[in-house]
C-alpha cells in the first residue's frame, strides 16, 4: 500500500500532528508498505530522517496588501495545488492531518483524484470551529468528504457533534506511548532521580510548550504554598516557548525560582527518563483533547495531577484515581492537592499499567490504524 500523510508539521517538531505522522511511517514501512509526506519545513531546526521521502512546500508570507487583496492566499493555493499533486496522484490512501490550507487542499486533490482519504483530528480544529460565512468552507467539505475521520478523545468526537459535524466513520484512536515510558517501582525511581542529578526529596515534572493555555502560570504560583511544607522539592518544566521570561519572572515573585528548572525542549529519552523519577506530573492545562504527555508519565509509573480540561477528564474517565483533577486556572487547588499526595506518595496502579499495554501502545494503535484504512479503502459505510 502507498500511503501519503499531509501534515503541516514533521519532527523535530514537537507537535502531536507531527509525531503521529513520523510513527504511522515507521509502522507502515514495517509492516511492507511505502510512505510519502506532504509537509512544510520544520519551523526552527533542520529536517530529521523519516520514514519516507518529503515534498517539504514552504509556507510563503504575504505582505499587507497582499493579504488585504487575498493575493496571497491564491497564491499559495495554486503552489500547493500544483507540488501535491504528483504525490497525491500515486497514493493508494492519503491520511490528511489537522486542519489548514495544506491539509484543506490535500483532501480537495484526493477527492479530484479520487483517492480514498482519512482526517485525523487533534484538538484545537474542533475547540476553535467555525463555519465559514463567507467564502470556501474547506475544512468542512474535507470533513464531510473523508472516508473516516479519528479523534484523538472521546470527548473531542462528542463536541465535534455538538458542533453539527456528526457523520459515520468517526472513530477515537489514542495516541501511542514509546517503549522508553515504560514502568519504574520505587527503586529504579530513585535511581533515575539520582542519575539525572536531582537529589531532592520530592519532584514534580510538567511537560508542555510554554504557552497561556498550559497554564504553567499557575503551577508555579502554586509552588509558593507547596514550598513552606515540602522545602526539599523541584519542579522540572520541559517545554520552549514564548512565555519563558514571564514564567521566570513569575517564579521570581513567588519567591520559587531556585525550586524550579526550566529544562527547555528535551528529546523524548530524557523527558522519560524525568517523568519515571517524578513523584507526581502536573497538567494545569487550561485545554487538551487528550494529553500523550500524561498517559506517557502514567506508563512510567507516575501519577497525574490535571486541571478539570476535556482531556484531563478523560483521563480520569480511563485511568481512575491515578489521575486526580482539579479546577482550571485555580492556584490554591493546585497546591492543596499536589501538597497531600506528597505526603502519601505512590507509583501507579497495576491496572493502570493493563491498560496503557492494551490502548496505548504502538500495536495495539496501529491496529487501529490499519483497520480505518482499509474500511476506508473499501467505502464500508459505518
Amino acid at each position: 500500500m502507498r500511503i501519503v500523510h499531509i501534515t503541516p508539521h514533521l519532527p523535530p517538531d514537537q507537535a502531536a500532528n507531527a509525531l503521529l505522522p513520523y510513527h504511522l511511517g515507521e509502522w507502515a514501512v514495517a509492516r511492507g508498505d511505502s510512505v510519502h509526506y506532504i509537509a512544510h519545513p520544520p519551523a526552527a531546526a533542520r529536517p530529521m530522517s523519516l520514514p519516507g521521502p518529503v515534498k517539504w512546500i514552504p509556507r510563503r508570507r504575504s505582505d499587507w496588501l497582499q493579504r488585504w487583496l487575498r493575493l496571497g492566499s491564491i497564491a499559495n493555493a495554486r503552489r500547493i495545488l500544483r507540488e501535491a499533486r504528483p504525490v497525491i496522484d500515486r497514493a493508494d490512501i492519503v491520511h490528511v492531518h489537522s486542519n489548514g490550507l495544506l491539509s484543506e487542499l490535500g483532501a480537495a486533490l484526493a477527492v479530484r483524484h479520487r483517492k480514498p482519504f482519512v482526517i485525523t483530528l487533534y484538538g484545537t480544529e474542533i475547540w476553535h470551529y467555525r463555519p465559514k460565512r463567507f467564502g470556501p468552507d474547506l475544512f468542512t467539505r474535507a470533513y464531510r468528504a473523508a472516508g473516516a475521520v479519528t479523534f484523538y478523545s472521546d470527548r473531542l468526537l462528542l463536541r465535534a457533534r455538538e458542533l453539527g459535524l456528526g457523520r459515520p466513520q468517526c472513530h477515537v484512536i489514542y495516541p501511542s506511548v514509546a517503549p522508553a515510558f515504560a514502568f519504574h517501582d520505587e527503586r529504579s525511581q530513585l535511581n533515575e532521580r539520582q542519575a539525572l542529578g536531582l537529589p531532592h526529596r520530592h519532584l514534580l515534572v510538567n511537560v508542555k510548550r510554554l504557552h497561556p493555555l498550559a497554564g504553567q502560570r499557575f503551577l508555579i504560583e502554586a509552588m509558593g504554598d507547596v514550598v513552606r511544607e515540602h522545602p526539599d522539592i523541584r519542579l522540572v518544566i520541559c517545554g520552549t516557548g514564548a512565555l519563558l521570561a514571564e514564567l521566570q519572572s513569575v517564579a521570581r515573585s513567588a519567591g520559587v525560582e531556585r525550586h524550579i528548572t526550566f529544562a527547555g525542549l528535551v528529546d523524548n529519552t530524557t523527558v522519560a527518563r524525568y517523568t519515571a523519577a517524578a513523584d507526581l506530573f502536573v497538567l494545569p492545562s487550561l485545554l487538551e483533547a487528550l494529553p500523550t504527555v500524561a498517559v506517557e508519565a502514567l506508563a512510567c509509573g507516575t501519577p497525574v495531577l490535571s486541571s478539570d480540561n476535556p482531556g484531563g477528564l478523560e483521563l480520569n474517565d480511563v485511568f481512575g484515581a491515578d489521575v486526580e483533577i482539579v479546577p482550571r486556572e485555580d492556584w490554591q487547588a493546585l497546591a492543596n492537592a499536589i501538597r497531600a499526595r506528597l505526603r502519601q506518595k505512590r507509583r501507579t496502579l497495576p491496572s493502570t499499567r493493563a491498560i496503557v499495554e492494551a490502548r496505548f501502545r504502538a500495536d495495539a494503535v496501529a491496529a487501529q490504524y490499519w483497520e480505518v484504512y482499509a474500511r476506508a479503502a473499501a467505502g464500508e459505510p459505518e
